[in-house]
């Protein structure tokens, strides 16, 4: 990835007037058809970064439209270009028929529903089908990636409502993006939430000319579903790491044995053995003194196994899903001067690789649920049942075991694969589908569950420490300062539901992570994921 300076950066086309400034206020990128990273996805997310594109990244697209305009010239059929697409494929368009059609295509393509993508999404979105187009091989024209860049660092963000996309190109998902080049749709701009020509206008651009195959270079593309992917997968990362936290926390006030993890040092995986290490250190550091038992409980002392697991699933998802941010996955393609029919538009490796994620997500519920369980029965280290105060009348932290219960079952229910699912459309010729941004929304919640049983396992371990009159160090401290700040200490039978949703709140925030990474990293992890810049 090239970091430019603003002389490189192509500035934008199609405007209503200059807007030199707007540009040069922000640090700028230029995308150069090579895979993005973490870092570059998440500042390209929040719209702190002015975009570009290499020289020869461009000279790359002008050669590709060149052999595909040859082509048309010819009089030979590129699908989707000068036929229709589909159960339309054999439908031909006339030389003087192919803008409207290319600008219909866009329009019919906006079926989108429901709730929409976060604005971080769409950015992102937009961005990766610029960078992968920049291979030259999409075929379409300089204009529709100068609209695209328009509407980056002009802060104009497509509203995508993520429902209607089975995943073998998000044509419905990306044409809501498609058409807010031509003025039609919604947008919005400053936070706004507008019509799409009004916030055009706002933003001082016009709408662009669609030449043919840009309709089908803006629809055919998986990029919304790739750029949620890698959303997800950062944000499933943070949880992770907040739940490693949590766990320890919970482990030390139960007075877990830190020999377990020991061993896993010394016989485990390289995986096992980085996340006992980090297990032993906080341990270490925690103050906590160890229960004398025989044997600790397995959701203790196979901590570092399934932490492990879930790390690997992740890392590995993560390849895959940056991998995708510079794939060709347009069709046809062009290729050697040739028009190549492709397959490329399948993204199963990457639902593949997210659904596996979740289902080790759902082995990290589960882990979580079980501590949940074992610290609140008591007992060990002679703590209450439902962590009672001593003297006090109360049904304690029983009750809200429950909700631990059913966020675990939450997170199992959602692990079950889903993209083997039959599915076959436009008459017959469309059989595969990978269903990706389907895939991304249930990782999404198994997320989602997963940081608020973190924030409930921080709670519990908070009340058993203070029962317990502990002082702890290290991470284990930071979890106890964050969750006192939000909740007090329980003596009397009390509603908990805002405490807990105050408590995952404060352990997601950019700050806590900050914190964490400070006190306790995991230095390869927390780079990969970029987990530096907070979400």
């Amino acid at each position: 990835m090239a970091y430019p300076t603003m002389e490189t950066v192509p500035l934008t086309l199609e405007r209503a007037e200059p807007f030199e400034l707007a540009i040069k206020v922000s640090p700028a990128i230029a995308l150069d058809g090579a895979p993005l990273d973490y870092s570059t996805l998440a500042r390209i997310g929040r719209g702190d970064i002015a975009v570009g594109v290499t020289a020869e990244g461009l000279e790359r697209v002008r050669r590709g439209r060149v052999a595909l305009e040859a082509a048309l010239g010819a009089g030979i059929a590129v699908y989707g270009t000068n036929t229709g697409v589909g159960a339309m494929r054999d439908v031909a368009f006339s030389a003087d028929e192919l803008d409207a059609f290319s600008a219909g295509l866009v329009r019919a393509h906006y079926f989108g529903t429901g709730e929409p993508f976060a604005p971080e999404v769409v950015r992102k979105a937009m961005a990766i089908r610029v960078n992968s187009a920049l291979a030259g091989q999409t075929g379409c024209s300089e204009t529709l990636i100068r609209g695209y860049l328009d509407l980056l660092n002009r802060d104009v963000v497509p509203i995508v409502r993520r429902t209607g996309s089975i995943g073998c190109a998000d044509i419905g998902l990306m044409g809501q993006i498609g058409s807010v080049l031509i003025g039609v749709g919604e947008a919005a701009y400053a936070g706004r939430r507008m019509p799409a020509a009004e916030a055009l206008a706002a933003a001082g651009l016009v709408p662009i000319h669609l030449m043919p195959k840009d309709g089908l270079a803006a629809v055919s593309s998986n990029a919304i579903g790739f750029a949620a992917a890698c959303h997800a997968l950062r944000r499933g990362a943070g949880a992770m790491r907040t739940l490693m936290a949590s766990g320890l926390s919970a482990a030390l006030a139960m007075g877990a044995s830190a020999a377990p993890w020991r061993a896993a040092m010394a016989v485990g995986t390289p995986s096992q053995a980085m996340v006992a290490a980090w297990l032993v250190e906080g341990s270490e550091r925690g103050g906590v003194a160890a229960d004398r038992t025989i044997h600790d409980p397995l959701s203790l002392r196979m901590m570092a196994q399934v932490f492990a697991a879930a790390m690997d699933a992740l890392e590995s998802a993560a390849r895959t899903a940056l991998a995708t941010t510079a794939l060709v996955d347009d069709n046809p393609i062009v290729e050697d001067g040739r028009i190549l029919a492709s397959g490329g538009s399948l993204p199963l490796d990457i639902a593949i690789a997210l659904q596996s994620t979740g289902l080790a997500f759902a082995h990290l519920a589960r882990n979580s649920f079980n501590r949940c369980v074992l610290i609140g029965n008591g007992r060990r280290r002679g703590l209450p049942v439902n962590l009672v105060a001593p003297g006090v009348i109360a049904s304690g932290f029983g009750p809200v075991t429950k909700l631990a219960g059913e966020l675990f079952v939450r997170t199992l229910s959602l692990a079950p694969p889903i993209s083997a699912q039959s599915l076959v459309v436009s008459d017959g010729i469309e059989d595969e589908a990978a269903f990706l941004p389907l895939v991304v929304e249930r990782f999404e919640r198994q997320v989602e569950a997963i940081r608020r049983l973190a924030a409930l396992e921080s709670l519990l371990a908070a009340q058993a420490l203070d029962l317990m009159g502990d002082h702890p160090g290290g991470i284990v401290a930071l979890v106890q300062e964050i969750v006192r700040s939000h909740s007090a200490f329980y003596r009397e039978d009390r509603p908990l539901s805002q405490e807990v949703e105050s408590i995952e709140k404060a352990l997601a925030s950019s700050s806590a992570m900050a914190r964490l990474l400070q006190s306790a990293p995991l230095a390869k992890f927390d780079s990969t994921f970029s987990l530096d810049l907070g979400f």
